[in-house]
């Protein structure tokens, strides 16, 4: 007999399952709610990350001793199978990682990814629990109520009746809860998992796929065969709108089904001179690092003058320990070299922007190395543009609003432009087309991608019609053919000759 052990989200405790528990317990599965301290009234105001790991541990533990009682000195041991939706995932991976021998499956429902050392703050999408947590880290963070609960999740399926329940089953979130890190070992890296996605959040299997196939390499372990997924045409709360559905979902899930993602296609060996997965030969040029920021520099340094400089922004977020590091990454390396071989200054920037609460922090740490730059003797300081790729998409807002004189060009490949739906965290101020009014004078040089996915390609089409409506000129480089981060997946002629164009029309705004 299947044992399904359920942790729900923040503010929500056991009852919130009643209807999935039946619907599994129909179908001869055993289920055991998480009672999580602080979702179950006052007495767990003083709840912490690790309380509520222990509660997942004892449940585990609970069955061993049911089975034992049942089978004698020989149980057959019940396989367990660890559901967690939004912040439930964190307790349950903490509880994985101490009985991962009896844990036959994680369930992510709807759920982020969190690593070793991550507080599940850092996945909170309400910008007002940060500001309250960040003085008062003890602080109880009062539930939702009616619509509020938009600020948390999609609330598609969700009538008002079941808003109301919602609510009405909500209790304060103790705050320690959010903010005590995550502590995880290697034991859980053999147990299989199942990701349930709720689309109406915005995230689907396609859009996974597309993050494995064309983005950072942390993710491409999504790919692994024992991982399958699912889709829910509801909000972030199928266990009210879609309470049948869910449970048919768990249980194919527990037998091993679900989708499987392709594994990406390993990037050609590179030629002399070119790292592995960029698309061009490009040089070796003497790199310099200075706190945040790599300078790659034309022959000749200060002797030859002061040159324009292209500082290269990454996207993200990324994770914090992410090898190799950014500025080592074959895509910006060499998008700074050859900037170098047409001379002028290649300078990448190493951001933190590891969650989508560091946009902040990121455009702080952008702007901090753009003055290293521009403070460097072999740097004419009169002459930089700035490069923007993916999700630091979002970081073109500030230099969008208010473009100081020495900016000659804002470019972007294959960018983010706003907010995706479930980047509900993402503080509001990073909106690039709101900012698009002081731009006026400002040249744009934007790549896109032709199969791009299309939540972000909405982001670009909204863009572009903002700017149009503004009166902001966009000089755009299409690539029909290409996917995101084309450099790397479509290694081909119009991709060559897309990167090469993008960089002579910087060069000319640079130049002019």
């Amino acid at each position: 007999m299947t044992a399904f052990i359920l942790a729900s989200g923040p503010f929500t405790g056991a009852a919130v399952w009643d209807e999935v528990a039946a619907g599994l317990r129909a179908a001869g599965a055993q289920v055991l709610p998480a009672a999580l301290a602080g979702a179950e009234g006052a007495e767990g105001a003083g709840a912490d990350l690790e309380a509520h790991i222990e509660e997942v541990v004892r449940l585990i533990d609970s069955l061993d001793a049911a089975d034992a009682g049942d089978a004698g000195d020989a149980p057959d041991a019940s396989p367990v199978v660890l559901v967690g939706h939004d912040y439930g995932i964190h307790p349950v991976l903490g509880a994985a990682a101490r009985r991962s021998e009896r844990v036959a499956r994680i369930v992510y429902l709807d759920a982020g990814l969190p690593q070793d050392g991550d507080a599940p703050l850092a996945l909170v999408p309400d910008p007002g629990v940060h500001a309250l947590l960040s003085g008062q880290p003890d602080a109880l963070v009062p539930p939702p109520e009616g619509e509020e609960w938009q600020r948390w999740g999609s609330t598609a399926g969700l009538s008002a009746q079941h808003l109301d329940r919602l609510s009405a089953l909500a209790a304060p979130q103790p705050g320690r809860t959010l903010t005590q890190p995550l502590r995880l070992t290697g034991s859980i890296d053999a147990v299989p998992t199942s990701g349930i996605l709720c689309t109406a959040g915005g995230t689907t299997i396609a859009a996974v796929q597309n993050l494995v196939s064309y983005g950072p390499p942390q993710f491409r372990w999504l790919a692994d065969p024992r991982i399958g997924f699912f889709e829910l045409a509801t909000g972030h709360w199928p266990m009210l709108s879609e309470p049948q559905a869910l449970a048919g979902a768990l249980l194919s899930a527990a037998a091993g089904e679900g989708r499987r993602l392709d594994p990406p296609k390993d990037a050609p060996e590179g030629a002399a001179g070119r790292p592995q997965g960029f698309l061009l030969d490009v040089p070796e040029c003497p790199r310099e690092r200075i706190g945040r920021v790599d300078l790659h520099l034309p022959d000749g340094g200060a002797a030859s003058g002061p040159r324009p400089a292209i500082v290269f922004v990454h996207g993200g977020p990324l994770p914090r320990d992410m090898e190799p590091g950014i500025r080592d990454a074959p895509l910006y390396l060499c998008y700074a070299r050859l900037a170098v071989s047409l001379g002028v200054v290649g300078a990448v920037v190493a951001h933190r922007l590891h969650a989508l609460t560091d946009f902040p922090t990121a455009a702080a740490d952008v702007a901090e190395a753009v003055e290293t730059v521009r403070s460097d003797p072999r740097v004419d300081a009169d002459r930089v543009a700035l490069w923007f790729f993916s999700g630091g998409g979002l970081l073109t807002t500030d230099w969008l609003a208010a473009p100081p004189s020495w900016l000659r060009c804002l470019a972007a490949s294959y960018p983010l432009l706003a907010p995706l739906p479930a980047w509900l965290a993402v503080d509001p101020h990073f909106r690039p087309a709101d900012a698009l009014h002081g731009a006026t004078r400002l040249p744009l040089v934007l790549t896109r991608a032709g199969l791009e996915g299309p939540d972000i390609a909405a982001t670009v089409a909204d863009f572009l019609t903002a700017a149009k409506d503004a009166g902001v000129a966009v000089d755009i480089v299409d690539v029909p053919n290409g996917h995101h981060a084309f450099e790397h997946a479509d290694q081909t002629d119009e991709s060559r000759a897309a990167v090469l164009d993008g960089m002579r029309a910087v060069l000319a705004y640079l130049e002019g």
